[in-house]
């Protein structure tokens, strides 16, 4: 679309138009002014008794002060941009980016039509005016200026529009509010702002001097107190509404749910994405898990193969109706993984087994605690031994060898006959020949062949569940080396590995790295802040390209809206929210979300306990009649 006439003066606005009853224009002052009385601003008791009752003086701030490029309002600070540069050509929607903005800004549009007649005979002289520059340009032999052959060129079409009614004239104008805690992330805001304008080559400009006007601007009284208009044709003005922001639908993906907003359908692929990476905030009993089941068995149309880590036998209806494989870590179950497992995949210009021994120390960290530098490289020189015996070294042809098992290490560090390393083999005892074994030391049994294969740690206490869940992630990260095809690995519960900084950084190390091998990892947790309290886990979130929030609790909130930059509008809306409701956040874009599911669907992953009970019941043998 085309934004035409910038050579064209603002048309004078009748006397009897709305925006000339405005008030006066007070200007500002060359000094900050504070106006309130001083001292502690009086409480609402001595306002009734001095007979000062009417609402305005109730809500208003106990102080306000205005500077040249700010005002502060109690312990808020706000600045007002205005638009004095607009693009020629711009795309519908063109301002979705500001209306996107990961902060909450202020905008105000006034749009006022123009007088039809008036118009035309400006353009008629403008034209004129025009013709004879580029006349008298040619008979003077010079090169005729090209921004003049330009707006010629845009005069005449507008004039050709306005005389068969296809188009109106209005004249626009665009103001934005910034607000902030202090002053030095108001000015960070601004240029970020400024920034993101200036991208798509509109120019912004500080109202200093008139802040105080150009805050009532913004505010909803409908007054435009600074009158920066732009003028502007129907087609033009038409794309200065940003209402198309509120979609999230690609033409080909998962149905999540249901837009909010506007009832359209939230359809996303997400492995069309940056990358495929996802996360899900929400307090017990919100419906997490339930759009997340909800996804992996729509997901399965597409070919995906979906790996899950289940800690609490939630997945295991939907594994069975789908055909899947549900595999039962504990003492007694017969699955197995072995750490020491290769991938035995060469890749070019990567050390297969030193990324593997990496790997190892972070989980033995796990498993037995804090090491001292001394116990750190003790433990690396036998792991690396322990591979050697079993002819494994940094050439990938031996590689394909069979690999050794914990027990193995637990011997080398005993035949080593040092005091640091008996402190080691000590330390590990418990899950070679004590109360954990049986678990983590045997060859590795467990196949991902199925198209949907659920990982159970039900069964293990809740000091074994971080080491299982860091082993079966790394299971599942060396086998997808093997064979690269479309993937969706769940993790609920995810606030376990964040507990450890070790099995935190494995995490975000998968987050980081998941797109190059077709996966796309999701991230389940109910715990905020131990999540969002950990470095890694803020890396895991700014690594995923769809983060969903639902129902939230008043302890977490505030962190939220530190982190996702949520208006007080998205965190009043997640903290009443009801079940299965929530925000989405794709790219740029977010909307309110409904996740909606068929009946059949229904069936299959609800986790509430009374439909549960009624399920049984309803397919439980009806009992013969006893005999008379």
């Amino acid at each position: 679309m085309k934004l035409n006439l910038p050579f064209l003066k603002p048309k004078k606005v009748p006397e009897d138009s709305p925006r000339s009853r405005q008030e006066p224009d007070r200007g500002s002052t060359a000094a900050p002014v504070t106006t309130g009385a001083p001292g502690p601003a009086p409480t609402k008791v001595d306002q009734l008794a001095r007979g000062i009752t009417s609402v305005a003086d109730i809500i208003a701030p106990a102080a306000l002060e205005v500077d040249f490029s700010h005002v502060k309002i109690g312990n808020t600070y706000f600045r007002t941009l205005f638009i004095s540069g607009y693009p020629r050509f711009v795309n519908a929607n063109w301002l979705a980016p500001l209306i996107n903005f990961e902060r909450s800004l202020n905008i105000s549009m006034f749009i006022y039509p123009v007088e039809g007649k008036g118009i035309m005979d400006d353009l008629r002289r403008k034209i004129g005016e025009m013709e004879a520059e580029v006349q008298s340009d040619v008979e003077r032999g010079r090169i005729a200026q090209v921004s003049t052959k330009v707006k010629l060129e845009d005069a005449k079409t507008l004039q050709e529009q306005l005389a068969k009614g296809a188009e109106r004239f209005y004249q626009f104008g665009l103001y934005v509010t910034i607000p902030s805690n202090s002053v030095d992330e108001l000015n960070k805001i601004t240029q970020q702002v400024q920034s993101t304008l200036g991208s798509l080559l509109i120019i912004s400009k500080v109202a200093a001097l008139q802040m105080e006007d150009a805050f009532k601007t913004t505010l909803p009284l409908a007054q435009d107190r600074l009158m920066i208009n732009r003028n502007m044709d129907t087609t033009s003005l038409a794309t200065t509404f940003p209402f198309t922001s509120s979609e999230l639908t690609q033409n080909r993906g998962v149905l999540y749910g249901l837009n909010e907003h506007n009832g359209s359908l939230v359809i996303l692929d997400r492995f069309s994405l940056e990358n495929a990476n996802s996360v899900v905030f929400a307090k017990s009993g919100s419906g997490k898990s339930y759009l997340i089941k909800l996804e992996a068995l729509r997901s399965l149309m597409f070919d995906t193969e979906v790996l899950v880590i289940d800690p609490e036998n939630e997945y295991q209806a939907l594994c069975n109706a789908v055909g899947g494989e549900y595999i039962v870590f504990s003492y007694q179950s017969k699955a197995k993984i072995n750490p020491f497992d290769l991938s035995q995949v060469y890749e070019e210009g990567q050390n297969e087994l030193g990324q593997k021994v990496l790997s190892l120390h972070s989980l033995f960290k796990t498993m037995m605690g804090d090491l001292a530098p001394q116990e750190e490289a003790l433990l690396d020189r036998a792991i690396i031994l322990t591979y050697k015996q079993k002819g494994i070294t940094p050439d990938p042809a031996t590689q394909k060898k069979e690999p050794p098992l914990l027990e193995d290490l637990y011997k080398v560090l005993v035949g080593m006959e040092e005091d640091v390393a008996l402190n080691l083999a000590a330390r590990l005892e418990k899950y070679v020949k004590g109360s954990f074994r049986g678990i983590f030391d045997q060859h590795t049994n467990v196949d991902l062949s199925n198209t949907f294969t659920v990982f159970s740690i039900k069964e293990l206490e809740d000091a074994l569940r971080p080491i299982a869940m860091f082993m079966i992630l790394d299971y599942i990260w060396t086998r997808i080396k093997k064979d690269l095809k479309r993937r969706l690995l769940i993790v609920d519960e995810a606030w376990y590995m964040m507990r450890y900084p070790d099995s935190a950084s494995f995490m975000f190390s998968m987050a980081k790295r998941a797109r190059k091998y077709y996966l796309g990892l999701t991230t389940i947790t109910q715990d905020v802040e131990d999540f969002l309290n950990s470095d890694y886990g803020k890396a895991i979130v700014t690594n995923s390209s769809i983060q969903i929030l639902m129902k939230q609790s008043s302890a977490a909130i505030d962190k939220l809206a530190q982190v996702f930059y949520l208006s007080e509008g998205e965190k009043h809306l997640l903290l009443a929210s009801g079940v299965g409701h929530g925000l989405i956040f794709a790219g740029a874009n977010h909307v309110a979300l409904e996740v909606v599911a068929s009946p059949e669907e229904h069936a299959l992953i609800t986790s509430s306990p009374e439909e549960l009970i009624a399920q049984k019941q309803k397919t439980a043998p009806t009992p013969a009649p006893s005999p008379a």
